[in-house]
């Protein structure tokens, strides 16, 4: 596979060196891009930022839950879950969907690292961990539930493998709009995460192995006000600089 690499950068630097333009690639990327993403699972983390913190314990207060989202925050050991196999990742141009029992939606813009079968990060793209306040909220048992189901993940539009390390000044933007119009922009940047990205890479890869390497999304700070729920036909746009920009509708 050739992704699953340790030196990926090298190695494609190498590669496309001997290769002619292809004027057709513009329309290919366009009109039939796929998510990048082949025999790969999909795990994500959790309560990684401040913002997130604080959105989780507000949704969970009524359970009495709320404590162990402000324990994990300060924990040695991070929130790493199971989010998707690959056949359930959506790409960029298509629909994601909310769950029918839930009542409380939201998009999770999240940067994506591909960490090799060597446990080393070796590109990132954009993902959408899709996921049920209301669910989650109700008890933190049924995070699968909230989390993982058909439509609730999207990535793309692309693997960004850069020469070094991406920068912690490096921006995440959300745009979220309904009939035209814009409801919800935020923006943040890699820095305000409290946990660093070889840090989560560690702790997931500690006692699991991937063969074919995997892909971890990295959490959120980007949460739209307790008032918001996603609907259907709502337009989803996150941007990551550098990546580029993952565009969904709502089925």
């Amino acid at each position: 596979m050739i992704i699953n690499r340790k030196g990926l950068h090298q190695k494609l630097s190498n590669d496309v060196s001997s290769l002619q333009p292809n004027s057709s690639a513009a329309s290919y990327i366009a009109n039939e891009l796929l998510p990048p993403i082949d025999t790969q699972e999909v795990w994500a983390s959790g309560v990684t930022y401040f913002r997130s913190k604080e959105a989780r314990m507000d949704e969970s207060k009524k359970s009495g839950a709320d404590v162990f989202y402000d324990k994990v925050y300060d924990a040695e050991r991070p929130e790493i879950f199971f989010k998707s196999t690959p056949y359930r990742v959506l790409g960029h141009g298509d629909k994601i969907r909310i769950r029918k029992d839930s009542t409380w939606n939201v998009p999770e813009p999240e940067l994506t690292l591909f960490i090799s079968s060597e446990a080393t990060i070796e590109g990132y793209t954009i993902g959408d961990d899709v996921s049920s306040r209301s669910i989650e909220g109700e008890n933190p048992l049924y995070l699968p539930q909230a989390k993982s189901y058909d439509g609730s993940a999207a990535m793309g539009p692309c693997i960004y493998i850069p020469a070094q390390p991406i920068s912690p000044d490096t921006g995440i933007h959300l745009t979220i709009s309904r009939g035209g119009k814009e409801v919800f922009n935020g923006s943040a940047t890699l820095s305000q995460m409290k946990r660093s990205l070889t840090e989560l890479t560690s702790w997931l890869t500690r006692e699991s192995s991937f063969k074919q390497g995997v892909f971890l999304m990295t959490g959120t700070c980007l949460v739209p006000g307790d008032g918001f729920t996603l609907q259907q036909g709502d337009v989803v746009s996150i941007a990551i600089d550098k990546i580029g920009v993952l565009t969904n509708s709502v089925a």
